[in-house]
């Protein structure tokens, strides 16, 4: 689909609806292509049950990982960046 300017504003409802369906919707201005209309992606988040399957997959189910008590602070990463004070 193909709208100048002018039209998809009086037909926004209409090209929004294209642009979900997957559509190619190009908004034009002075008859050259200006903008393009897409679907927005929907974050799918993380999928803890995948993870978990990796993780028994690759052997890591019992890895435990300890931080340094003075990790928070600013010295401790100064520190492992060998930084001056």
């Amino acid at each position: 689909m193909e709208l100048s300017i002018r039209q998809v504003k009086a037909r926004f409802a209409e090209a929004a609806a294209a642009a979900a369906r997957g559509e190619r919707v190009v908004v034009t201005k002075h008859g050259r292509p200006f903008v393009e209309l897409v679907a927005a992606q929907t974050g799918s988040g993380m999928d803890f049950e995948k993870a978990a399957i990796v993780r028994r997959e690759l052997g890591l189910d019992g890895l435990r990982v300890g931080l340094p008590a003075d990790f928070d602070e600013p010295a401790f990463s100064r520190r492992v960046l060998s930084l001056s004070d």
